[in-house]
């Protein structure tokens, strides 16, 4: 596909001088270049093909950065990118080195807030807007928000607080497929037109403003011309959520069509008060396969552009969990799923199928879903909640107090542990283990290959009490060595019994054991390699096993601070140990995006830079390539 208009477009200036058929065209553009990224770097393609006309619009309108653009969530920024400069580098997009999946304000001026969890943008736009008050400038705060976002709670301390507000604060509620208004049919839908334009607010204003003058009657009048506007309002729309907040509430505006969006946004930016612009576009919009699987094509890895199938082959610990979990709550039927907006990508699929009146999703609501499953466990229930690690943060207090503090029996599934390539710094887990280390009474568990997960899995279920995590990895297993054997307790051995061991837990032991496997054959030197698959508590036996050792390295997927490596220094030198130890884990700060593989390497954590270190430490001169 020639590209005549997009290449042209290096600022939001640049579109502005653009007529409507051209931007519709540019439009076009905009989804090839779309499809055609993301089949090969992977990433978000359905919600940014829905989002293209808005997007276009937006920057047609206002006069970002002045103006404050914030989206919820940051992957559906794609056009946004594509629209203030990047278009050049979009190419790199999730790449190491290249352009974030979501907006970064180091990458930007544009790019006014970092959003890599949802529900947010209100609450940011608000403190803009406010900010926008108090210094006395006229810009505006723009929050981008899906309907997805609406199912997380912290949307609503937002309204409740932005509806009292006198702020320049619009929100776009892009409505892609729940519907929150009923279907008002062609009156309301023209109405909401003429509501949208600029003449309509002006007037609106003025009406007001000579209302409010008229001595003794006038506030009085203006109040009751309001109420009864209102009142013809509900009769042809229906209340709505929104205005019982305090927003004045315009729509619903057809998403596709930029005229039609440039005029409704136009119109709210002659309001000085909280406005709700309420959007329907198509999630997936101009492709047919995004159009047809929206939820496949939401986070998608590589793919075939003429199949829509991605390319992959290898199956993944989420599937692994989530068939484990299938074939439990067959047998069991106390087991209940829980999922916060996230099935398909926990592996929850066939569940749902199979046990659609034990399947809940909850929506972005981590925080409801502790809560919700430690009820379930009230009742009698066996629930298993999965979400991503990243996610999870924002559910800390829940666990503490309505899972931990209750002694109740619920078991958090925790997805995407460790690195998770591309998605970054807001989708890394490497928070979970320090903060999961801080609550009494919790178990967690992180195994490092699939039949561990079974027995991790077997043991939360039926073996231990309170609040019990398996943290595992994002994509396919790393195999150990042939000759390891797991033996389902919660540490395990590899290698040759000697006075140093190099110590760790999840996928880095596969890399551990095939690096001590290598020092073996090649210098004649044994490395003991220490699987612990328990890793809170820490077990009596491994520190029985490690308190008499010389040399001890501690290799950890996670931030150092709080970790597993802390603590088990901190309990093998209470049992006696004064050997030297040595501690490799991330160091105090957020990792950036880039492949897991390259990550891995570059913190020291791959096979080849295990063995690197372990040969440092045992001093030989091993190479270093």
């Amino acid at each position: 596909m020639e590209l005549k208009y997009l290449p042209t477009i290096h600022s939001p200036s640049d579109l502005k001088k653009l007529t409507y058929p051209e931007l519709d065209i540019l439009a076009e553009e905009i989804r090839g270049v779309l499809i055609s990224t993301v089949s090969e770097n992977g990433g978000h393609l359905a919600s940014n093909l829905g989002v293209v006309e808005l997007t276009i619009a937006i920057h047609k309108v206002f006069d970002s950065p002045k103006d404050s653009i914030v989206w919820d969530v940051g992957h559906q920024s794609y056009v946004h990118k594509l629209l203030t400069g990047r278009y050049e580098d979009f190419g790199t997009i999730r790449t190491d080195g290249g352009l974030s999946g979501f907006t970064r304000p180091d990458e930007s001026p544009h790019d006014v807030f970092l959003s890599g969890h949802s529900s947010t943008a209100m609450s940011a736009a608000l403190g803009i807007a406010q900010a926008n008050k108090l210094k006395k400038n006229k810009n505006y705060a723009v929050a981008v928000v899906g309907d997805g976002a609406f199912t997380g709670g912290m949307v609503y301390e937002a309204m409740n607080n932005a509806g009292r507000s006198r702020t320049r604060l619009i929100t776009i509620l892009n409505n892609n497929e729940m519907s929150i208004s009923p279907n008002v049919g062609s009156l309301a839908r023209y109405f909401a037109v003429i509501r949208s334009s600029p003449s309509y607010f002006r007037m609106k204003a003025r009406t007001e403003n000579l209302l409010n003058k008229i001595p003794l009657i006038g506030v009085r009048l203006s109040r009751g011309i309001f109420h009864l506007k209102t009142t013809i309002k509900n009769a042809i729309y229906g209340s709505n959520i929104f205005e019982d907040f305090g927003f004045r509430y315009v729509g619903p505006i057809d998403g596709h069509n930029i005229k039609q969006l440039c005029t409704a946004l136009s119109g709210a930016k002659s309001a000085n008060y909280p406005i709700i612009l309420h959007v329907n576009t198509v999630k997936g919009k101009g492709y047919q396969y995004a159009e047809s699987d929206p939820g496949k094509f939401h986070g998608i890895s590589k793919f075939n552009i003429m199949t829509g199938e991605p390319i992959i082959s290898a199956k993944t610990y989420s599937q692994e969990f989530g068939d484990f979990l299938r074939d439990a709550a067959e047998k069991d039927k106390r087991i209940c799923a829980v999922t916060a907006a996230m099935a398909i990508g926990t592996g929850l699929t066939r569940f749902h199928d199979d046990f659609p009146d034990r399947f809940y999703d909850v929506g972005i609501a981590e925080e409801h879903a502790v809560t919700f499953c430690s009820g379930l466990a009230k009742g009698g229930m066996l629930p298993v909640f999965a979400v991503y690690s990243t996610f999870l943060q924002r559910a800390y207090d829940q666990i503490v107090h309505d899972g931990a503090l209750q002694g109740l029996k619920i078991v958090l599934a925790i997805d995407h542990a460790g690195f998770v390539g591309p998605d970054g710094e807001t989708h890394h887990g490497l928070l979970d283990v320090p903060f999961l280390n801080t609550v009494p009474d919790i178990t967690v568990y992180s195994p490092s290959s699939f039949e561990d997960l079974r027995h991790c899995l077997y043991r939360a279920l039926y073996k231990d009490s309170g609040v019990t995590a398996i943290r595992y990895p994002a994509g396919a297993e790393v195999t150990p060595p042939e000759d390891f054997q797991t033996t389902g307790e919660f540490f395990d051995l590899y290698g040759e019994d000697t006075d140093t061991a190099v110590v760790t837990y999840g996928r880095t032991f596969c890399f551990a054991a095939y690096a001590a496997r290598e020092i073996k054959k090649e210098y004649g030197r044994g490395v003991l390699a220490v699987r612990m698959t328990r890793i809170k508590p820490i077990d009596e036996g491994l520190i029985d096993v490690l308190k008499t050792k010389k040399k001890i390295i501690f290799f950890e997927e996670g931030e150092k601070s709080g970790g597993v490596g802390e603590l088990l220094l901190e309990a093998i030198t209470e049992a006696g140990f004064t050997g030297v130890y040595r501690l490799i884990a991330i160091e105090d700060k957020f990792v950036e995006h880039a492949g897991v593989g390259a990550l891995l390497a570059r913190y020291g954590l791959d096979a080849a830079s295990i063995k690197q270190t372990v040969l440092r430490e045992l001093g030989i001169e091993g190479n270093q390539t």
